[in-house]
């Protein structure tokens, strides 16, 4: 991983090569931000930026030597990667049990999804965690000199999953760091990471991408037209990973737009017949299908209610949508919007927990067609 494959974040990639440049490493390092924006690729290419023996002068790992090779393959034997599991059944699991499958990840999304990790782990509804057999693995590991290298870099992914029996853990660690060893966590959440350990990290803070920033990697990365890398940046918002996926899933969102579309209309034209086959219809999304669609009409919600109350700056939606809700936004006020953002929660929470889907979409429709005249 080169600082380069990784848009923006230019000032944050100068300080840390100037640390490595001048030889001033912390013994505990921590990315924080919000997720999708690159904290894992930069805290990897940080990392092969330490090992590489030949730097290039425009502070980049070569690529080419031993270390680059080795970290490029995920097989650097004095890097090591933590990250949350499931046990699976199982009285206790380790990142390593996992290994494999964190590399699968990463070659297929080095922004690193924590919903595609779920999926991975076998459980998307599942809480992966670390628990405390991973701090004594990653103390077990440290207490070997470095192999290749001169530095043994622990890289954490989302620290704050640790159980506070791992935290405690590994609070001895940076409160008393070994020699020739650097930990670097990257966090989604800081402030859920234990206090005593947050208190003791450096900290370097990376923020939400622009949508231009965003919308130029989609159109150089992937050739994607101007416009259509532009709603897709603003539907990510600041986030290149979800921008990403809005660009990947734009025939999905788009069946979801038009799905939306007939909900409102039909529930304030009160035709019950037509919703019962809406219902139908909608049902045989399947049960992932239909919790993402629903994730879907309350972010429509929300974006219709701002464009109501003149918020229009708020508002991430594609053309497609933004003319639609020129005129159905009058309908989402202060008089239903959390109830209508309630019913579809509820029953995307209904539906996750494998309720009969035709019941639930009924019920949410018939309830739809009470409030969306309440405005």
């Amino acid at each position: 991983m080169r600082f380069s494959d990784i848009p923006g974040h230019e000032s944050v990639k100068q300080r840390l090569r100037q640390m490595a440049d001048s030889d001033r490493l912390p013994h505990a390092l921590l990315l924080e931000g919000p997720p999708g924006i690159g904290k894992l690729a930069i805290a990897r290419a940080f990392a092969q930026y330490i090992h590489c023996t030949a730097p290039t002068p425009d502070g980049e790992p070569c690529g080419r030597c031993a270390q680059c090779i080795q970290h490029q393959t995920f097989n650097h034997i004095d890097t090591i990667f933590s990250f949350p599991v499931l046990k699976n059944g199982r009285s206790t699991a380790v990142s390593d049990d996992y290994l494999p499958q964190w590399r699968q990840m990463l070659e297929k999304q080095p922004l690193a999804d924590f919903g595609m990790w779920q999926q991975i782990l076998g459980n998307p509804n599942g809480q992966p965690q670390m628990y405390v057999e991973e701090s004594q693995q990653i103390i077990s590991k440290l207490s070997f000199t470095s192999h290749a290298a001169g530095k043994k870099i622990v890289i954490m992914w989302l620290p704050e999953k640790m159980n506070l029996q791992c935290a405690n853990k590994l609070l001895k660690l940076i409160e008393e760091p070994l020699n020739g060893v650097m930990l670097l966590f990257t966090s989604n959440a800081p402030r859920l990471i234990l206090p005593t350990i947050y208190s003791r990290l450096q900290r370097v803070e990376l923020t939400r991408y622009t949508d231009s920033e965003i919308a130029r990697w989609l159109v150089d990365r992937q050739g994607l037209k101007s416009d259509d890398a532009m709603a897709a940046a603003r539907l990510g918002e600041g986030s290149l990973l979800h921008a990403e996926r809005a660009a990947d899933n734009a025939g999905e969102e788009a069946d979801f737009f038009r799905r939306f579309c007939s909900l409102m209309r039909l529930a304030y034209m009160r035709n019950v017949a037509e919703l019962k086959k809406w219902c139908a219809d909608t049902a045989g999304l399947g049960r992932e299908a239909m919790v993402r669609f629903l994730d879907y009409c309350q972010r429509m919600t929300r974006e219709n209610f701002n464009m109501n109350i003149k918020m229009s700056s708020l508002c991430a939606m594609t053309p497609a949508e933004e003319v639609f809700s020129v005129k159905f936004s009058q309908f989402i006020t202060v008089n239903n919007v959390e109830q209508l953002i309630r019913q579809f929660n509820d029953a995307a929470t209904d539906i996750a927990a494998n309720s009969q889907a035709k019941i639930v979409l009924f019920d949410m429709a018939v309830k739809i067609t009470i409030l969306i005249r309440r405005c």
